[in-house]
């Protein structure tokens, strides 16, 4: 026997109503699906390391092959693969933030799954092959427009 046991006052217990309203807040964000924000983010935290390999390879074809322009072409990739990574750093940043991880991939039938856990919530996430081709064409004629028209702010999608 202690000596709170016959204390009355140890039985209840009180909380304020700013403490509630935060462990309420903290408890309702930590549960539940992926929104439609965050779905986006995963895509493009799989779609960046594809982007990264197809410059990686490019650079890789213009260092081999003599060209006039090839420093300027090196020089471009490299830009753009700088901006790749800083996007894709930032991505990773925020999703750790808001406790989102990916896991790796399988293919089947021309669709690449990706595992996913948010916030306690597994699924998985799939993307047609076709369509990240394209998202990744989208995406590397952006990131050539800005480059080149640095002045001119790009839209953002």
């Amino acid at each position: 026997m202690t000596k709170l046991d016959g204390n009355e006052r140890w039985k209840g217990k009180m909380l304020l109503t700013e403490h509630q309203e935060q462990y309420q807040d903290r408890h309702n964000k930590t549960q539940g699906r992926a929104t439609n924000d965050e779905l986006t983010m995963i895509r493009d935290v799989i779609m960046y390391p594809h982007m990264l390999t197809m410059c990686d390879k490019s650079l890789q074809e213009v260092k081999r092959n003599p060209n006039l322009f090839k420093r300027f072409f090196e020089q471009f990739i490299q830009m753009v693969m700088d901006r790749i990574s800083k996007e894709l750093f930032a991505l990773r940043r925020e999703l750790k933030i808001r406790n989102i991880k990916v896991f790796d991939d399988e293919t089947a039938d021309g669709i690449i799954y990706h595992r996913y856990s948010c916030r306690g919530y597994e699924d998985k996430f799939g993307i047609v092959r076709e369509t990240l081709r394209t998202e990744i064409s989208l995406r590397l004629a952006r990131y050539a427009g800005a480059i080149f028209n640095p002045e001119k702010p790009q839209r953002k999608e």
